[in-house]
């Protein structure tokens, strides 16, 4: 049982924010229930995957489901609060940690592919705007999946959060960049112009080592066009890249324990 304090709290929490932790009533006005919130938004983000986010509005969401806009309006009051709780329903589940992984670069390892995994499913997801820390219910649980490799790790509060921005800031970006490549691929693009292979020729004679000094070796050995990719002993580059930030990570523990 909440004491007066504690209810004054919660209910300083935006509307969006309530409805996603299941703290609003909802209302009874109308002649009859016929919806709920978990059908809106399962509609929302049906027509957010199909046709964009730029398709998603209260009249079209309302329709498809045989309402009107202010049906809809009984429930979600605002477009804000509906992206809010779209974004919160597609992160559910997505990252699945092995609780009995033991090596913390391979808890990273599940959950940097998890929520590279939500930006390739649902593309939309990245056009949502960061309105602030997470403070939803499943967005919440991203944070505590990410810092439960870092459980046993010697650092303060500060450190571990900082490296969850860390991680969670490259698979945003790593996310972004593959929902592109998967985005051009479907509207006709082939992986090689994609990846820059179809122009690799034209881009050797074109870079000269005058106006490109550093640039042109790397083009004319083909790597910057990954025209050689089995030649490549490192790997997929965000593998690369992520491998290279848990170095940091353990460099960064090393020189704690020195102390």
């Amino acid at each position: 049982m909440q004491n007066e304090d504690e209810i004054e709290v919660l209910k300083s929490l935006p509307r969006g924010v309530a409805l996603a932790w299941g703290l609003v009533k909802e209302s009874q006005r109308g002649p009859k229930r016929e919806l709920t919130i978990d059908q809106i938004v399962e509609k929302a983000v049906a027509i957010a995957d199909n046709e964009g986010l730029a398709a998603v509005s209260m009249s079209k969401v309302a329709a498809s489901l045989g309402f009107t806009a202010m049906s809809l309006y009984r429930y979600v009051e605002s477009k804000d609060d509906l992206l809010l709780l779209m974004q919160e329903a597609v992160c559910k589940s997505a990252v699945q940690m092995n609780e009995e992984i033991t090596d913390w670069r391979e808890g990273i390892r599940q959950y940097v592919r998890g929520c590279i995994k939500v930006f390739v499913e649902h593309p939309w997801y990245g056009e949502v705007p960061i309105a602030g820390v997470p403070v939803t219910p499943n967005n919440l649980l991203y944070v505590d999946l990410a810092l439960r490799p870092m459980r046993d790790f010697p650092l303060n509060d500060y450190e571990k959060m900082s490296m969850v921005l860390l991680i969670s800031s490259y698979a945003r970006s790593v996310g972004m960049v593959q929902r592109d490549m998967v985005r051009a691929i479907k509207g006709g693009a082939t992986p090689g112009a994609f990846s820059g292979q179809n122009y690799s020729k034209a881009l050797k004679l074109l870079v000269k080592a005058e106006d490109y000094p550093d640039l042109q070796p790397i083009v004319a050995s083909g790597v910057y066009t990954e025209e050689n990719p089995a030649d490549n002993p490192i790997g997929d580059d965000f593998d690369f890249g992520l491998e290279r930030i848990m170095d940091g990570i353990e460099h960064y523990l090393a020189s704690k324990a020195q102390k």
